[in-house]
């Protein structure tokens, strides 16, 4: 799809050629993040080259897993040197996440062996790759260390069993939400509200946030792209709608305790 140097692109053309919702570009305008260049006589946000050309390069540090914030900071100060401290700094740990996805694929891969030829795997085997300690430095800074401490004593405590009823757990959540966009439910709708219910208990037999907590934990799972692919695996936007119909939930139900 060529793009003309003169022309410009309404709101619902650019999400379908960058993949991003239009949802998701006017939070950007509403953050300031990217600002469309005019609005058409018919309201619509429209974007010309230099607007295009800005949202690529937040769509490659999104992929990364750059916060909106330094996302921001980066393409408002188009510092050559900011972004390549970046980029060696992300390539150290997309390396990691690689090895981690080796790991997960072996262990795949031994569970179809072990199901096929009945061979045994031992729970560990059962288990590799499945890192909760992978994101422990950030959610220290986050929440700090009782918090993280705890929930990686509460984590422990499940046993084997409980580890993997708490895993398909997860994968119910992720489905219903994947459900729940393609079926156009609200955030404020009952079935949404019910999703959230759910998330928030499977979360508390972790870590039990409070109102703020959850906020920022399902604002994070919007941000950070490595909890969004999980979210939108079914459906995009399936985070940014456990977001807002968490926020709601934040302040009718936790709020009160």
């Amino acid at each position: 799809m060529d793009l003309d140097t003169d022309a410009d692109h309404d709101i619902g053309r650019v999400a379908k050629m960058s993949g991003v919702t239009s949802r998701t570009l006017r939070h950007y305008d509403d953050i300031g993040l990217l600002n469309p260049t005019r609005t058409g006589p018919d309201g619509r946000r429209r974007y010309g080259p230099p607007e295009l050309l800005r949202l690529q390069h937040i769509l490659v540090l999104r992929e990364l897993g750059t916060s909106l914030d330094r996302i921001a900071a980066i393409v408002d100060s188009d510092d050559p040197s900011t972004a390549i401290a970046l980029l060696r700094d992300h390539l150290t740990g997309l390396t990691a996440e690689r090895e981690r996805y080796a790991r997960l694929a072996a262990t795949v891969a031994r569970t179809i062996d072990s199901l096929e030829k009945g061979k045994p795997m031992t729970a560990s085997q059962m288990f590799d790759g499945f890192d909760h300690e992978h994101y422990e430095p950030e959610a220290r800074e986050r929440w700090g260390d009782d918090a993280v401490d705890r929930a990686n004593a509460s984590w422990q405590g499940l046993g084997e069993e409980g580890k993997r009823r708490h895993m398909r757990t997860d994968r119910e959540i992720v489905e219903a939400l994947g459900a729940a966009v393609r079926v156009g439910f609200a955030a404020d709708s009952a079935e949404v509200r019910e999703i959230v219910a759910k998330h928030h208990a499977w979360l508390s037999e972790i870590w039990k946030p409070d109102a703020e907590a959850y906020r920022s934990l399902t604002q994070m799972y919007v941000d950070d792209d490595r909890f969004r692919a999980h979210y939108d695996e079914v459906a995009p936007g399936a985070a940014e709608l456990l977001r807002d119909a968490a926020a709601e939930f934040a302040r009718s139900r936790l709020s009160m305790e």
